[in-house]
């Protein structure tokens, strides 16, 4: 929440509009920001309301695990030096270190 307004600014960037497919992944966190803010206590909900936010959490992760992969690509072919950090740096690497081994 407290990135919210961040995530607004970034939205109204009509350079990263003509990018549809981040659009989208804003739209998905987004939407699932407000589902999380509007819910007073998230450890008493019904099983279908945890379903319901669960898929929202995938709809999200799934989009932004596309949008990183593009990203990593890009980085690869344009700057390769940039490509060696986010690659040591990976969020899917649980032993991610920035030191070159």
């Amino acid at each position: 929440m407290e990135k919210k307004d961040f995530l607004i600014r970034i939205l109204e960037n009509p350079t990263l509009l003509e990018h549809e497919s981040f659009t989208e992944l804003l739209r998905a966190v987004f939407h699932l920001s407000d589902e999380l803010e509007f819910r007073e206590d998230i450890s008493q909900l019904p099983d279908t309301d945890y379903q319901h936010l669960a898929n929202d959490i995938k709809r999200a992760y799934i989009q932004l695990v596309h949008e990183w992969i593009d990203y990593v690509k890009y980085l690869k072919g344009n700057y390769p030096y940039l490509f060696s950090l986010t690659m040591r740096m990976n969020p899917f690497d649980l032993e991610a270190s920035p030191l070159v081994r």
